[in-house]
């Protein structure tokens, strides 16, 4: 996922959930038992969100730190591989033009 990409699904998820605490909040004061039902799911969906984020967050984090160390113990590898994956994808687009 690029950057900006990346950016604008995090921005997204934290209005996200922003936009469900208020609803949280605003509804607190509401006794019917269906609200409550919704307000107690969406809590839930927020806190396993969470969970969930973090995990994966954790996950990039981690990837990256991987293929760095990989990038600088073998760098003559490392642009090889890119030198060969940019001329496979450079075939194959100026392949689809004709």
């Amino acid at each position: 996922m690029s950057k900006p990409t990346k950016a604008a699904a995090v921005e997204y998820l934290e209005e996200l959930a922003h936009n469900a605490n208020d609803l949280l909040a605003a509804t607190s004061d509401v006794a019917c038992h269906r609200v409550r039902d919704a307000r107690e799911r969406l809590s839930e969906a927020l806190d396993g969100g969470r969970v969930v984020y973090k995990r994966l967050r954790q996950q990039s984090l981690d990837g990256a730190k991987i293929a760095n160390e990989t990038v600088r113990e073998n760098p003559y590898a490392s642009i090889g591989a890119a030198l060969i994956v940019g001329g496979v994808v450079a075939f194959l687009l100026t392949r689809r033009r004709r």
